[in-house]
Protein backbone atom coordinates (compact mmCIF):
# COMPACT_ATOMS: atom_id res chain seq x y z
CA UNK A 1 0.00 0.00 0.00
CA UNK A 2 2.73 2.11 0.58
CA UNK A 3 5.28 1.11 -2.25
CA UNK A 4 3.45 -0.67 -5.26
CA UNK A 5 7.17 -2.48 -6.09
CA UNK A 6 7.16 -4.12 -2.27
CA UNK A 7 5.59 -6.81 -0.76
CA UNK A 8 2.21 -6.92 1.14
CA UNK A 9 3.92 -9.97 3.31
CA UNK A 10 2.28 -13.12 4.38
CA UNK A 11 -1.30 -14.67 3.29
CA UNK A 12 -3.47 -12.09 4.95
CA UNK A 13 -1.85 -9.50 2.83
CA UNK A 14 -5.09 -8.82 0.96
CA UNK A 15 -6.70 -7.62 4.28
CA UNK A 16 -3.67 -5.56 5.45
CA UNK A 17 -3.63 -3.86 2.29
CA UNK A 18 -7.15 -2.94 2.11
CA UNK A 19 -7.21 -1.64 5.68
CA UNK A 20 -4.14 0.87 4.58
CA UNK A 21 -6.09 1.67 1.47
CA UNK A 22 -8.90 2.66 3.23
CA UNK A 23 -11.02 0.17 1.12
CA UNK A 24 -12.76 -1.41 4.23
CA UNK A 25 -12.53 -0.70 8.13
CA UNK A 26 -11.78 -3.94 9.81
CA UNK A 27 -11.31 -7.34 8.22
CA UNK A 28 -10.33 -10.80 9.47
CA UNK A 29 -6.78 -12.74 8.89
CA UNK A 30 -5.68 -16.13 9.51
CA UNK A 31 -2.45 -16.11 11.49
CA UNK A 32 -0.32 -19.56 11.12
CA UNK A 33 3.25 -18.40 11.46
CA UNK A 34 2.26 -14.69 11.25
CA UNK A 35 0.31 -14.24 8.42
CA UNK A 36 -1.72 -11.52 10.40
CA UNK A 37 1.65 -9.45 11.85
CA UNK A 38 3.27 -9.68 9.28
CA UNK A 39 1.11 -7.86 6.59
CA UNK A 40 -0.02 -5.24 9.43
CA UNK A 41 3.50 -4.94 10.62
CA UNK A 42 4.33 -4.16 6.48
CA UNK A 43 1.31 -2.51 5.88
CA UNK A 44 1.09 -0.10 8.97
CA UNK A 45 -2.20 -1.36 10.51
CA UNK A 46 -2.80 -3.47 13.49
CA UNK A 47 -3.01 -7.02 13.72
CA UNK A 48 -4.06 -8.91 16.66
CA UNK A 49 -2.86 -12.84 17.01
CA UNK A 50 -5.30 -13.32 19.77
CA UNK A 51 -4.66 -16.10 22.72
CA UNK A 52 -4.92 -19.58 21.39
CA UNK A 53 -8.30 -20.58 21.19
CA UNK A 54 -9.77 -17.56 22.36
CA UNK A 55 -11.39 -17.33 18.32
CA UNK A 56 -13.22 -19.90 17.57
CA UNK A 57 -11.54 -21.49 14.05
CA UNK A 58 -15.09 -22.94 13.06
CA UNK A 59 -15.64 -23.32 9.67
CA UNK A 60 -12.11 -21.72 8.52
CA UNK A 61 -9.41 -23.77 6.58
CA UNK A 62 -6.90 -25.54 8.84
CA UNK A 63 -3.17 -25.37 7.87
CA UNK A 64 -1.75 -26.79 11.70
CA UNK A 65 -4.53 -27.48 14.01
CA UNK A 66 -1.77 -26.39 16.60
CA UNK A 67 -0.74 -23.14 15.21
CA UNK A 68 -3.79 -21.87 13.75
CA UNK A 69 -5.48 -18.58 14.83
CA UNK A 70 -7.76 -16.14 13.04
CA UNK A 71 -7.84 -12.74 14.48
CA UNK A 72 -8.47 -9.07 14.58
CA UNK A 73 -6.97 -6.48 11.85
CA UNK A 74 -7.76 -2.95 11.17
CA UNK A 75 -6.35 0.68 11.26
CA UNK A 76 -7.12 1.43 14.84
CA UNK A 77 -6.20 -0.82 18.41
CA UNK A 78 -10.19 0.60 19.30
CA UNK A 79 -11.46 -0.97 16.07
CA UNK A 80 -9.78 -4.51 16.67
CA UNK A 81 -10.61 -4.15 20.46
CA UNK A 82 -14.43 -3.85 19.17
CA UNK A 83 -14.12 -6.77 16.33
CA UNK A 84 -12.61 -8.81 19.00
CA UNK A 85 -15.23 -8.46 21.50
CA UNK A 86 -17.90 -9.76 18.76
CA UNK A 87 -15.36 -12.57 17.40
CA UNK A 88 -14.25 -14.18 20.75
CA UNK A 89 -15.93 -16.67 22.49
CA UNK A 90 -16.97 -20.36 23.31
CA UNK A 91 -18.43 -21.59 19.94
CA UNK A 92 -20.60 -24.82 22.02
CA UNK A 93 -17.83 -26.95 22.01
CA UNK A 94 -16.97 -27.03 18.02
CA UNK A 95 -13.62 -25.89 18.41
CA UNK A 96 -12.42 -27.85 21.36
CA UNK A 97 -9.03 -26.05 21.85
CA UNK A 98 -11.68 -23.74 23.74
CA UNK A 99 -12.40 -24.18 27.38
CA UNK A 100 -15.78 -24.35 28.75
CA UNK A 101 -15.72 -21.24 30.93
CA UNK A 102 -14.40 -18.66 28.39
CA UNK A 103 -15.25 -15.51 28.93
CA UNK A 104 -14.89 -12.32 26.92
CA UNK A 105 -14.59 -8.91 28.80
CA UNK A 106 -15.73 -5.64 27.00
CA UNK A 107 -11.76 -4.76 25.86
CA UNK A 108 -13.13 -1.63 24.30
CA UNK A 109 -14.00 0.03 27.83
CA UNK A 110 -10.00 -0.97 29.34
CA UNK A 111 -8.34 1.49 26.79
CA UNK A 112 -8.18 4.51 29.13
CA UNK A 113 -4.57 5.41 28.26
CA UNK A 114 -3.31 4.98 31.59
CA UNK A 115 -0.39 2.24 31.93
CA UNK A 116 0.31 3.16 35.51
CA UNK A 117 2.08 0.47 37.79
CA UNK A 118 2.31 -1.55 34.50
CA UNK A 119 5.70 -3.24 33.39
CA UNK A 120 7.15 -3.92 29.81
CA UNK A 121 10.06 -6.14 28.62
CA UNK A 122 11.90 -5.58 25.69
CA UNK A 123 12.78 -8.71 24.64
CA UNK A 124 16.31 -8.47 23.74
CA UNK A 125 16.98 -11.68 21.43
CA UNK A 126 14.26 -10.09 19.26
CA UNK A 127 16.65 -7.78 18.17
CA UNK A 128 20.27 -7.63 16.51
CA UNK A 129 19.42 -10.18 15.07
CA UNK A 130 21.46 -12.07 11.49
CA UNK A 131 18.42 -10.17 9.40
CA UNK A 132 17.74 -7.22 11.30
CA UNK A 133 18.04 -3.70 9.84
CA UNK A 134 19.46 -1.35 12.39
CA UNK A 135 16.99 1.32 11.90
CA UNK A 136 14.03 -1.26 12.90
CA UNK A 137 15.51 -2.36 15.87
CA UNK A 138 16.41 1.74 16.96
CA UNK A 139 12.52 2.82 16.15
CA UNK A 140 11.57 0.12 17.87
CA UNK A 141 13.63 0.84 20.62
CA UNK A 142 13.06 4.15 21.16
CA UNK A 143 8.90 3.93 20.48
CA UNK A 144 8.43 1.73 23.10
CA UNK A 145 10.35 3.87 25.55
CA UNK A 146 7.68 6.59 25.21
CA UNK A 147 5.38 4.28 26.89
CA UNK A 148 6.96 5.51 30.11
CA UNK A 149 5.13 8.34 29.38
CA UNK A 150 1.72 6.81 30.21
CA UNK A 151 3.16 5.61 33.50
CA UNK A 152 4.73 2.12 32.24
CA UNK A 153 8.07 0.54 33.36
CA UNK A 154 10.30 -0.34 30.73
CA UNK A 155 13.46 -2.50 30.27
CA UNK A 156 15.41 -5.41 28.95
CA UNK A 157 14.73 -8.88 29.60
CA UNK A 158 16.69 -12.05 28.47
CA UNK A 159 14.58 -14.97 26.87
CA UNK A 160 17.75 -16.62 24.84
CA UNK A 161 15.77 -19.78 23.05
CA UNK A 162 13.58 -16.83 21.24
CA UNK A 163 16.61 -16.85 18.84
CA UNK A 164 17.26 -18.99 17.09
CA UNK A 165 15.61 -21.77 18.28
CA UNK A 166 12.30 -20.90 18.86
CA UNK A 167 11.88 -21.10 14.56
CA UNK A 168 13.66 -23.94 14.95
CA UNK A 169 11.16 -25.52 17.17
CA UNK A 170 8.36 -23.35 14.40
CA UNK A 171 9.67 -25.15 11.54
CA UNK A 172 9.96 -28.69 12.74
CA UNK A 173 5.85 -28.40 13.91
CA UNK A 174 5.33 -26.73 10.57
CA UNK A 175 6.14 -30.49 9.02
CA UNK A 176 1.90 -30.79 10.31
CA UNK A 177 1.02 -28.79 7.49
CA UNK A 178 1.36 -31.79 5.31
CA UNK A 179 -0.56 -34.05 7.34
CA UNK A 180 -3.39 -31.68 7.76
CA UNK A 181 -3.59 -29.26 4.77
CA UNK A 182 -2.33 -31.45 1.88
CA UNK A 183 -2.75 -35.59 2.72
CA UNK A 184 -5.96 -34.71 4.77
CA UNK A 185 -7.20 -32.13 2.76
CA UNK A 186 -7.36 -29.36 4.61
CA UNK A 187 -9.21 -31.07 7.39
CA UNK A 188 -6.79 -34.06 8.71
CA UNK A 189 -7.82 -36.36 11.30
CA UNK A 190 -7.78 -36.40 15.63
CA UNK A 191 -10.11 -33.29 15.96
CA UNK A 192 -13.01 -33.42 18.04
CA UNK A 193 -14.57 -29.80 16.66
CA UNK A 194 -16.59 -28.98 13.41
CA UNK A 195 -15.72 -30.75 10.37
CA UNK A 196 -16.74 -28.69 7.49
CA UNK A 197 -16.67 -31.37 4.57
CA UNK A 198 -18.20 -28.94 1.95
CA UNK A 199 -14.71 -27.81 2.15
CA UNK A 200 -13.11 -30.93 2.65
CA UNK A 201 -14.88 -32.15 -0.81
CA UNK A 202 -13.48 -29.28 -2.36
CA UNK A 203 -10.14 -29.45 -1.23
CA UNK A 204 -9.77 -33.24 -2.05
CA UNK A 205 -11.41 -32.20 -5.21
CA UNK A 206 -8.72 -29.70 -6.15
CA UNK A 207 -5.98 -31.70 -5.12
CA UNK A 208 -6.81 -34.83 -7.26
CA UNK A 209 -7.66 -32.40 -10.66
CA UNK A 210 -5.52 -29.39 -10.02
CA UNK A 211 -2.65 -30.27 -8.36
CA UNK A 212 -0.37 -28.76 -11.07
CA UNK A 213 -1.84 -25.17 -10.31
CA UNK A 214 -0.24 -25.28 -6.72
CA UNK A 215 2.28 -22.13 -6.89
CA UNK A 216 5.92 -23.70 -6.78
CA UNK A 217 6.45 -22.40 -3.24
CA UNK A 218 3.74 -24.74 -2.43
CA UNK A 219 5.02 -27.52 -4.15
CA UNK A 220 8.38 -27.43 -2.18
CA UNK A 221 7.45 -27.05 0.80
CA UNK A 222 5.13 -30.14 0.31
CA UNK A 223 7.95 -32.13 -1.10
CA UNK A 224 11.05 -30.69 1.65
CA UNK A 225 8.21 -31.97 4.86
CA UNK A 226 7.29 -35.24 2.55
CA UNK A 227 11.06 -36.30 2.61
CA UNK A 228 11.43 -35.75 5.83
CA UNK A 229 8.70 -37.45 6.82
CA UNK A 230 9.48 -40.53 4.53
CA UNK A 231 13.17 -40.96 6.03
CA UNK A 232 12.48 -39.66 9.64
CA UNK A 233 8.88 -40.65 10.76
CA UNK A 234 7.05 -38.11 12.63
CA UNK A 235 10.17 -38.14 15.07
CA UNK A 236 11.14 -34.11 14.37
CA UNK A 237 7.34 -33.44 14.70
CA UNK A 238 7.28 -34.74 17.74
CA UNK A 239 10.54 -33.56 19.02
CA UNK A 240 9.41 -29.72 18.25
CA UNK A 241 5.92 -30.10 19.56
CA UNK A 242 7.29 -31.76 22.89
CA UNK A 243 9.81 -28.39 23.20
CA UNK A 244 6.98 -26.52 22.56
CA UNK A 245 6.65 -26.82 26.26
CA UNK A 246 10.10 -25.34 27.01
CA UNK A 247 9.38 -22.71 24.84
CA UNK A 248 6.19 -21.53 26.81
CA UNK A 249 8.22 -22.29 29.65
CA UNK A 250 10.13 -19.59 29.07
CA UNK A 251 7.92 -17.02 27.69
CA UNK A 252 5.71 -17.07 30.64
CA UNK A 253 8.13 -16.93 33.43
CA UNK A 254 9.41 -13.37 31.69
CA UNK A 255 5.39 -12.72 31.58
CA UNK A 256 5.47 -13.75 35.27
CA UNK A 257 7.89 -10.24 36.19
CA UNK A 258 6.33 -8.40 33.40
CA UNK A 259 3.22 -7.28 32.07
CA UNK A 260 4.17 -7.90 28.01
CA UNK A 261 6.99 -7.99 26.02
CA UNK A 262 7.82 -6.30 22.98
CA UNK A 263 10.32 -6.52 20.35
CA UNK A 264 9.96 -6.09 16.46
CA UNK A 265 7.26 -7.61 14.31
CA UNK A 266 9.74 -8.08 11.40
CA UNK A 267 13.26 -7.47 11.26
CA UNK A 268 13.28 -6.04 8.34
CA UNK A 269 11.30 -3.13 5.95
CA UNK A 270 9.09 -4.59 3.35
CA UNK A 271 10.99 -6.62 0.84
CA UNK A 272 10.82 -6.05 -2.97
CA UNK A 273 8.57 -8.11 -4.84
CA UNK A 274 9.99 -10.83 -6.93
CA UNK A 275 10.59 -9.91 -10.79
CA UNK A 276 8.04 -12.01 -12.65
CA UNK A 277 11.24 -13.93 -14.33
CA UNK A 278 12.22 -14.81 -11.21
CA UNK A 279 13.60 -18.61 -11.32
CA UNK A 280 11.71 -21.69 -9.39
CA UNK A 281 15.43 -22.27 -7.52
CA UNK A 282 15.25 -18.81 -6.44
CA UNK A 283 11.40 -18.46 -5.43
CA UNK A 284 11.92 -21.47 -3.50
CA UNK A 285 15.51 -20.34 -1.97
CA UNK A 286 13.43 -17.82 -0.84
CA UNK A 287 10.28 -20.11 0.67
CA UNK A 288 13.37 -21.59 2.96
CA UNK A 289 13.86 -17.52 4.39
CA UNK A 290 12.45 -17.15 7.45
CA UNK A 291 14.13 -14.44 8.71
CA UNK A 292 10.67 -12.42 8.38
CA UNK A 293 8.98 -15.13 10.58
CA UNK A 294 11.69 -15.14 13.39
CA UNK A 295 10.28 -12.61 15.70
CA UNK A 296 6.43 -13.99 15.26
CA UNK A 297 6.03 -17.42 14.50
CA UNK A 298 7.58 -18.70 18.17
CA UNK A 299 4.31 -17.35 19.66
CA UNK A 300 2.10 -19.43 17.45
CA UNK A 301 3.99 -22.62 18.93
CA UNK A 302 2.82 -20.84 22.44
CA UNK A 303 -0.01 -19.64 21.64
CA UNK A 304 0.31 -16.21 23.45
CA UNK A 305 -1.84 -13.12 22.37
CA UNK A 306 0.54 -11.12 20.12
CA UNK A 307 -0.40 -7.35 18.25
CA UNK A 308 1.58 -5.50 16.14
CA UNK A 309 0.99 -1.49 15.76
CA UNK A 310 2.93 0.81 13.39
CA UNK A 311 6.10 2.70 15.43
CA UNK A 312 7.39 4.55 12.38
CA UNK A 313 8.03 4.69 9.10
CA UNK A 314 11.75 4.48 7.71
CA UNK A 315 12.56 5.32 4.00
CA UNK A 316 8.72 5.69 3.44
CA UNK A 317 7.90 1.96 4.83
CA UNK A 318 5.92 1.06 7.94
CA UNK A 319 7.59 -0.19 11.05
CA UNK A 320 5.74 -3.16 12.81
CA UNK A 321 6.49 -3.20 17.00
CA UNK A 322 4.93 -6.03 18.53
CA UNK A 323 3.34 -6.51 22.32
CA UNK A 324 2.84 -9.62 23.74
CA UNK A 325 1.02 -10.58 26.73
CA UNK A 326 0.29 -13.48 28.71
CA UNK A 327 -2.60 -16.31 27.57
CA UNK A 328 -6.23 -14.77 27.84
CA UNK A 329 -4.59 -11.70 28.79
CA UNK A 330 -5.66 -10.28 25.76
CA UNK A 331 -6.69 -7.00 27.29
CA UNK A 332 -3.45 -5.82 28.75
CA UNK A 333 -2.11 -6.38 25.19
CA UNK A 334 -5.04 -4.25 23.40
CA UNK A 335 -4.35 -1.69 26.45
CA UNK A 336 -0.50 -0.68 25.95
CA UNK A 337 -1.13 -0.76 22.17
CA UNK A 338 -3.30 1.80 22.42
CA UNK A 339 -2.06 3.76 25.35
CA UNK A 340 0.93 3.95 22.51
CA UNK A 341 -1.08 4.78 19.42
CA UNK A 342 -2.67 7.48 21.47
CA UNK A 343 1.15 8.63 22.63
CA UNK A 344 2.43 8.26 18.93
CA UNK A 345 -0.57 10.16 17.20
CA UNK A 346 -0.72 13.18 20.09
CA UNK A 347 2.69 13.43 19.38
CA UNK A 348 3.83 13.23 22.81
Amino acid sequence: AHDSTRSAGGSSSGSATLLALDQVDMATGGDQGGSIRIPAAWSGVVGLKPTYGLVPYTGCFPAEITLDHVGPMARTVYDVALMLEVIAGYDNGLDPRQPANLTVPEYTSQLTGNLSGLRVGLLKEGFGNKSSEADVDRIVQAQAHRLTAAGATVEEVSIPIHYPDASHIYNVINEGVLETMVKGNGLGVGWKGFYPTSMLDAVSKGYRTRANDMAPTGKFVVLLYDSLTSQYGNRYYAKGQNLSRTLTHAYNEALSRYDVLILPTVPYKATKLPNKDISISELCRMALSFGQMSNVCPFNVTGHPAITINAEFSQGLPIGMMIVGRHFDDATVLKVADAYEKIRDSKI
